[in-house]
């Protein structure tokens, strides 16, 4: 057997065509490209989260204690709302209705339609005393306040620790279109790390 060249061919050793070898360069770049491209796509997928659902917010005072302190850190859920209603005991961020420029943290006492009213720090929802575990014995405040009918769209909204919270006993009820989420994840400090209560 022979090639146009004229130069006989062993057939039992026939030469095979070896494949260059990728230099060490473009296996580099290649490695890099990948890298860069899955760093793109976890920012834009956590630009997503923190923009559509998740945002990172700071506890700023004392007014949540002991279940949330000043300076932790945590998430709400932006969006929760557009698929549930707001609920009694929910912890809720919300623009302070005297200054929008301000947020609050607070937990939902009432919703629209209950009678609220609190008789020396003991408070009734539709004549029912509630039972809140999360207010311990120090933290108590005994001021009353009158009967009150929650408008439809609106919060009753309280601090946990009672004696050091500016909350609807003071600012009244807190409007629907205040509201800009659900507390629901403490991420630090991380001895904290976990769901709210």
């Amino acid at each position: 057997m022979e090639f146009e060249t004229g130069k006989p061919v062993d057939s039992q050793h026939p030469v095979v065509a070896q494949p260059e070898q990728p230099s060490v360069q473009s296996a580099k770049r290649s490695l890099l490209r990948t890298w860069v491209r899955d760093l793109a796509i976890s920012v834009i997928i956590s630009a997503f989260f923190i923009i559509f659902l998740y945002q990172p917010v700071k506890v700023e005072g004392t007014s949540m204690l002991p279940g949330l302190e000043d300076q932790e850190r945590i998430f709400i859920n932006k969006f929760v709302y557009a698929w549930e209603p707001i609920s009694r005991s929910d912890i809720i961020v919300f623009r302070y209705p005297r200054d929008p420029s301000k947020s609050y943290i607070k937990r939902v006492i009432a919703v629209g339609g209950d009678h609220v009213v609190i008789d020396k720090g003991r408070v009734y929802v539709n004549g029912n005393l509630l039972r809140e575990a999360y207010v311990p014995a120090q933290f108590l405040d005994f001021r009353s306040y009158p009967e009150t009918i929650v408008p439809d769209n609106s919060y009753f909204v309280l601090g946990d620790h009672r004696s050091m919270s500016n909350d609807s006993r003071d600012f009244g009820v807190v409007d629907r279109t205040y509201v800009s989420g659900k507390a629901v994840f403490i991420y630090w400090p991380m001895a904290k790390l976990g769901l709210l209560r």
